[in-house]
Order: structure tokens, then C-alpha cells, then sequence
């Protein structure tokens, strides 16, 4: 399903010193910009923009230069299941979703194909915890946190994040308009997530929360009744009220005013050298209006729900 792009232009053998200089110079000039290609819909085209955030990046952000894990390949990480709407069909590398798309958009700004992205499969919680990493980048709704950054690597947000309650029609707290209306109710999250945070932090409910060790199970305990609603991200919110329970509703948001704006960043190891050049390449997609528009494509049914105060 992938498109056929050419592969990058191979680096010329220079007989002469002075065209290699030449040459080199060129390849300073130009790092970290987009690569030429005829990319499908899936990566819309992206164009320079971010200079201050190349100026920081490494001296040469090509794909023939860049350390990855495996040369002239790169590596993403995603949890598995892989949830819409962040991707569809469970299929990361069929470029539809919202992070898959952001996945390819920046490869692409590296100057990798689509043909060029590996897929590997990381437990949410193995993408941030110590070690070393399996994967040159993970992108899989992880929130960036100063507990986190201690032991990974992240870029520039991708994605400002809401958490959002969601409940079945006949939970008693379905009509719930304020925080002191949940304060009684028996919530569940992922583990480890920031949506059992705000449970934790915000809501600060009298029962203790209900803790899932993936999302889809605290989906099913919310049809099951085990809990009279769950946290998630907006998102995740609208789609399952749309496509997985069906008598559930969006209950609201929280107001993320007078706190710091919760991000999702792509996270990598720490100290990679690969961290400046995929920083620079989600700075310019986010100047470029890139990730506005695939959040529109992709993202476009959660556009609002009451604020929970």
C-alpha cells in the first residue's frame, strides 16, 4: 500500500578535492531539509521552515548520515494494539491515523521512504522506562514529563493533549458537569498514563481508581460496568463513543488552564544522536502547518466537549 518513491540520490564519488569541498559544504547547508519525492496523500508535502530549530540539530540530518539503528533504515516504535484514532486498522505502517501519519511525515523530513520505516512493537510503558531502546523514535501518545525526560529523550510536542471522561448513558455520572460530581465515582486508566494521573491529580475521587494494563481493557470494563467511567485523551475519547461502546458519551474535559500544557512527544533514547535532527524535523512540520492539517485529516471528530471545573 505504500507509494513507490525513488530512493535518495546516491552520494557521488568526487575525483577532485575541490568538489568535495564543495560537496560537503552543500550538505551542511542543506540538513535537515525535505527530500525530494512523490509521497501520496497519506504525507502531505512538507517545506523548510523552523530555522532555529535546524540551527540546533546536528550538521547533516540525511538518512545516509544519520546513526540509526539499522543504516538506511528507521526505526519506529508503537504499542500494540495500535488504537484509533491514532492509527486504523491496528496497522501502523499502512500510513493512516493520525501518528502514522505524523510517523511518515517526519521519516520523510529525514529523507526516509515510506519502504525505508520499520515497525516494532513496544509496550507503552518500555518506550520511556530506563535501557536502551529498541527503536529510533516511539510515537504512541506519550506525554512529555520531567519524571519521564530522567530517563528518555523527547522531541517538541506533536499533538496538545486533553483528558476527557468518558461514561455509558446510564452511569451515575453521565450528567456530570463539574469535578465535585465525580468525586464519588469509581474511574479506571492505563497504567502509567497521564490519565490516571489526572484521576490521581485532579479528579481526586473517594474510591481508589481502577488500573488497566492496556486501554482496551479499561474500554471493556466500562462496558462491563465495572466502572462507572474512564480517563483518556480527547481523541480516544470521541472514538470510543463512537465506534466501541456505543451507549457511552463524552462526559467533558478538563481545563488545562493555570497548568502546564500537557504535549505528546515522540520519545527516543537518552543522549541519541538521532534526538536534534528528529527535534528539528517535528519543530518545521508543526511551522510548516504539516501537523494542523493531519490533525485535521485524522483528528477532526474531537473538536469539543464541555470542561469539566
Amino acid at each position: 500500500m505504500s507509494p513507490v518513491i525513488p530512493p535518495s540520490p546516491s552520494r557521488p564519488v568526487l575525483a577532485a578535492a575541490v568538489l568535495l569541498l564543495g560537496t560537503a559544504l552543500t550538505a551542511a547547508l542543506t540538513g535537515c531539509s525535505p527530500q525530494s519525492d512523490t509521497s501520496s496523500s497519506r504525507t502531505p508535502p512538507t517545506s523548510a521552515s523552523g530555522a532555529s530549530a535546524t540551527s540546533a540539530a546536528t550538521s547533516s540530518c540525511g538518512a545516509a548520515s544519520l546513526p540509526t539503528r539499522t543504516a538506511g533504515k528507521l526505526t519506529v516504535g508503537t504499542d500494540n494494539p495500535a488504537y484509533e484514532p491514532w492509527f486504523s486498522d491496528d496497522k501502523p505502517a499502512n500510513g493512516k491515523g493520525y501518528e502514522s501519519a505524523v510517523a511518515y511525515a517526519v521519516a520523510k523530513r529525514l529523507g526516509f521512504a515510506p519502504g525505508q520505516v520499520v515497525w516494532q512493537k513496544v509496550p507503552f510503558n518500555s518506550a520511556f522506562s530506563p535501557g536502551v531502546k529498541n527503536f529510533d523514535f516511539d510515537i504512541n501518545q506519550v506525554s512529555i514529563s520531567d519524571e519521564r525526560k530522567k530517563t528518555v529523550d523527547f522531541s517538541p510536542g506533536y499533538y496538545d493533549v486533553r483528558q476527557a471522561v468518558v461514561a455509558r448513558k446510564g452511569s451515575p455520572i453521565a450528567g456530570a458537569t463539574t469535578l465535585a460530581e465525580l468525586k464519588q465515582a469509581k474511574l479506571g486508566a492505563q497504567v502509567g498514563t497521564t490519565s490516571l494521573d489526572t484521576i490521581t491529580g485532579v479528579v481526586e475521587p473517594a474510591k481508589q481508581p481502577a488500573v488497566f494494563q492496556r486501554n482496551d481493557l479499561a474500554v471493556a470494563a466500562l462496558k462491563n460496568g465495572q466502572v462507572d467511567g474512564i480517563v483518556v485523551d480527547l481523541p480516544t475519547a470521541f472514538y470510543i463513543t463512537g465506534a466501541q461502546v456505543q451507549d457511552a458519551k463524552v462526559v467533558g474535559q478538563f481545563d488545562s488552564a493555570g497548568g502546564p500544557s500537557e504535549q505528546f512527544g515522540l520519545v527516543l533514547d537518552k543522549g541519541s544522536k538521532l534526538t536534534p535532527c528528529v527535534s528539528a524535523a517535528v519543530t518545521q512540520l508543526r511551522a510548516d502547518g504539516t501537523l494542523a492539517g493531519l490533525e485535521k485529516q485524522w483528528l477532526s471528530d474531537a473538536v469539543d466537549a464541555p470542561v469539566l471545573k
